[in-house]
């Protein structure tokens, strides 16, 4: 039985770039729709903080101008091998830099503004799906719906609740995130690389600079803590340890995720339409996470909107069925291709002999390299 008599159109899990941009989209078309985040605006969290220009007019149209909030203009790219050498190219698209702490909240209070209920400090625990409706259950209450959208992000215990079979993987993989202050050009995104591992810098708003890596631990290598880690690891790239030592770390300590996974993952599941990182995640080195957590979520919203399956007094299941197809469908045709060749670049990284012979080769070959870029990013939006 449920502890709200409303029934909404939509129960967004999760509020990240792709459950607030679902949430903007389905409540300025009328819909009724609840947002559910488990923790409250504004917060940080760990993030690589980069934006593709793919999604910078489509930002403006749902009425969030990141430039207006300090984002940096972000023009090119730096690489360097685990040995300290550095690479530069220019980034035909570019992107912009700015904080979670930052978009996210806004894109909350556009949310609000539009209609949408948001719960925060709230838990889901359990989904299920009867009698044509959901029953979304939190840690203290229960709510239903026609559709429920999952964009809970990278890993979550409904994951577990769900028995999603990536959930079930050790990956090995830790990211970590810090916010700091440092003499680095403005409009540069830096990538260095390390063994089994690499690590982002670029500038979100203000002077303030995201440095965030990725690393690999077999269950064998042991660190007493992350400072031991960096100290032994990250710091054999002269370039990294050099960006360490120069900067100002702003919190006394750094946001730390265990257990990240680029496996491939089920987009519906028990009818849930998984969006964002739920759905799939690339890897941060393609610097494109962001722009297509919020381009799936136009296309999941548009898909929903097109069908008119919420002014229906009954969904069938058929009508059920033809909006999961489609979804999954066209989130292959747009986003697969891009996962699978993050992840497939990402295999070149981490060896420190194998990652500078593929950078070298590469950069020697500037269409190659264009190409490359190009095959984990889409078109503007």
């Amino acid at each position: 039985m449920s502890n709200n008599d409303t029934i909404y159109d939509v129960i967004v899990i999760g509020g990240g770039l792709a459950g607030l941009t679902s949430t903007i989209e389905l409540a300025r078309s009328g819909r009724k729709v609840l947002l559910i985040e488990k923790k409250e605006y504004p917060y940080h969290k760990v993030c690589g903080e980069y934006i593709s220009n793919e999604v910078l007019p489509y930002l403006r149209s749902l009425g969030f101008d990141p430039i207006a909030f300090g984002a940096a203009d972000i023009k090119r790219l730096r690489l360097s091998t685990p040995h300290g050498k550095n690479i530069y190219t220019n980034l035909d698209m570019g992107g912009f830099g700015i904080s979670r702490y930052t978009i996210d909240n806004e894109l909350y209070k556009l949310a609000v503004s539009k209609g949408a209920e948001v719960l925060m400090n709230t838990r889901v625990t359990d989904v299920t799906f009867a009698d044509n409706q959901f029953t979304v259950t939190t840690n203290d209450a229960t709510y239903t719906s026609k559709l429920v959208i999952g964009s809970y992000g990278k890993r979550d215990t409904l994951d577990k609740k769900l028995d999603r079979e990536f959930i079930q993987q050790h990956t090995g993989y830790t990211g970590v995130k810090y916010h700091i202050k440092i003499d680095y050009p403005h409009d540069e995104i830096g990538l260095d690389n390390f063994k089994d591992g690499y690590c982002g810098i670029s500038r979100v708003e203000g002077d303030t600079y995201n440095l965030c890596y990725l690393s690999y631990r077999a269950p064998k290598d042991e660190f007493r803590n992350i400072a031991e880690l960096e100290e032994k690891v990250l710091f054999k790239n002269p370039v990294l340890k050099d960006i360490f030592q120069r900067a100002t770390f702003l919190w006394d300590a750094p946001l730390v995720i265990t257990q990240v996974s680029f496996e491939p993952k089920q987009l519906i599941e028990n009818h849930i339409m998984m969006c964002g990182d739920a759905a799939g995640l690339i890897t941060p080195l393609c610097g494109n996470g962001m722009s297509m957590a919020i381009g799936a979520a136009k296309l999941l919203t548009g898909l929903i909107e097109e069908s008119e399956i919420l002014d229906r007094s009954n969904i069938t299941a058929t009508d059920r069925q033809q909006l999961e197809d489609c979804y999954t469908k066209l989130w292959n045709k747009q986003f697969k291709t891009r996962l699978y060749w993050g992840r497939k670049i990402q295999g070149f990284f981490g060896n420190p002999l194998l990652t500078s012979a593929f950078l070298n080769t590469v950069h020697s070959i500037p269409p190659l390299e264009r190409r490359l870029i190009g095959l984990t990013h889409g078109k503007v939006l």
